[in-house]
């Protein structure tokens, strides 16, 4: 188990890298933003480039950060019943949406992607309107390594969750 621990860790310590690289690009967004709101109403004008890369820019944060969100536990849940449970029952679930949902998602969308983003850097995709941002099969790279990073994070949270089950409970170390 002490072996599971630690790469765990790893696997915590990769997302954690990514979730503080990536919040940068919160501060970009907001600025690009600021700048296409700026220049529509100040100068009329406004740019296909600036917009699309504000597309971009929030869907590399929203899938970059999928991992790093998992592992803070600030993800989307309905907490109308998980808030019930005790730290046992909530590691149980956990455990088993990770094993149930979260791993075999993960799998699937990293399988099904990869064809979708050799595709895009096979024909060098780029934007199809005019004035748009070239590349964009960079920004579908992200839909595998996100995944990637998700499904790390998710063998991290059974590794922790298998942890909390297996421990011993206080009226049981007791008496032993």
């Amino acid at each position: 188990m002490e072996i599971l621990r630690r790469i765990a860790k790893y696997f915590d310590l990769f997302n954690e890298y990514i979730g503080k690289g990536i919040r940068w690009f919160s501060l970009v967004l907001v600025l690009l933003v600021c700048l296409d709101v700026g220049t529509r109403y100040l100068l009329n004008s406004s740019s296909v480039a600036v917009q699309e890369l504000q597309w971009h820019l929030f869907a590399a944060l929203f899938l970059l950060a999928s991992g790093y969100t998992l592992q803070k536990d600030k993800h989307v849940r309905v907490d109308v019943l998980y808030q019930l449970f005790s730290k046992r029952g909530k590691a149980w679930i956990n455990l088993l949406g990770s094993i149930i949902f979260l791993i075999p998602f993960s799998i699937l969308i990293i399988v099904t992607s990869f064809p979708y983003v050799y595709d895009s850097y096979h024909i060098l995709e780029s934007s199809p309107d005019p004035g748009g941002l070239p590349f964009r099969y960079l920004l579908k790279s992200c839909i595998p390594l996100s995944f990637i990073a998700l499904f790390l994070q998710g063998l991290s949270l059974i590794v922790s969750s298998l942890r909390t089950v297996l421990q011993k409970k206080d009226s049981e170390i007791q008496h032993a």
